[in-house]
């Protein structure tokens, strides 16, 4: 029996909106490879991308907008599924005592290695290890903000299609491509091809500002609390480092990341 295009849900036990709910917990986006998106905003960012998500569930009681109309008529003409229901089921969805008026479920983007193409710019990022969603999605805006081909996240990283890290990307998930992979498979892929893979480091590094950059340029940043493994820095082609003027002896690995590439993206204009 096909699903109806639009419905309404009114119980908190209803099995979608338990599933819906259930993709709050990485394990569960994991093995159904589906993730949610909160907020109209995002929502018309992934649009304007070419991307509709499979359901879209909306509160009732919301005022008109033209973008939410234009995203439902988008997500009925790709065969998605529209739900009205409460603020209150909503929120149970969503995790949030305020929820945004409406959420989508999308399907996840094959992050594999082989979906790249590296010569789609001369920057790209690279993030190892990073644990935190809010710096995950800060590096995806970053990526947006100065054209980088994309993220690729090193061992066990943080989720990029949390909730979380969907949010502080402000969009740039839908617009950046990402990759995901063991370091033994990125040092594989990328020794395959064109590219310089440079280090935030603190170790035998030159100034960020004085470095022989080239392009393609992978720069990579380390976790938050351990930066990156020794013998992650000796495979890298450079090591920069970027001067600590007060107390602290480095940068949130996000805003280092940041700062790195726009520095990146003057020389190689130059």
């Amino acid at each position: 029996m096909s699903t109806p295009a639009r419905r309404e849900i009114t119980g908190f036990s209803n099995p979608t909106v338990k599933f819906l709910r259930s993709l709050r917990d990485k394990k569960i986006r994991r093995r159904e490879k589906k993730f949610l998106v909160e907020g109209l905003r995002l929502l018309t960012d992934a649009r304007e991308t070419g991307r509709v998500p499979e359901i879209l569930v909306k509160a009732g009681a919301r005022d008109p907008h033209p973008l939410l109309d234009e995203l439902e008529q988008a997500v009925l003409d790709g065969g998605g599924e529209i739900i009205e229901t409460s603020s209150d089921i909503l929120a149970k969805i969503t995790g949030k005592e305020n929820p945004q008026a409406v959420a989508g479920m999308f399907a996840e983007f094959d992050t594999s290695l082989a979906t790249l193409r590296r010569d789609a710019a001369p920057i790209w990022m690279v993030a190892q290890a990073l644990r935190d969603p809010g710096n995950l999605g800060t590096m995806l805006r970053t990526c947006d903000a100065v054209g980088a081909g994309g993220l690729i996240l090193i061992d066990e990283c943080a989720d990029p299609f949390s909730v979380e890290a969907v949010r502080a990307s402000m969009g740039a998930v839908f617009t950046c491509q990402i990759g995901q992979a063991s370091w033994e498979a990125f040092s594989v892929w990328l020794r395959t091809g064109t590219g310089q893979l440079v280090a935030a480091s603190l170790r035998d590094a030159q100034d960020y500002r004085t470095a022989p950059y080239r392009a393609p340029c992978f720069i990579m940043v380390g976790n938050e609390s351990r930066g990156l493994p020794a013998d992650y820095e000796d495979a890298c082609d450079l090591r920069v480092t970027m001067p600590m003027r007060g107390r602290a002896d480095s940068l949130n690995a996000a805003i280092a990341g940041a700062v790195l590439a726009y520095e990146v993206l003057h020389a190689l204009e130059r």
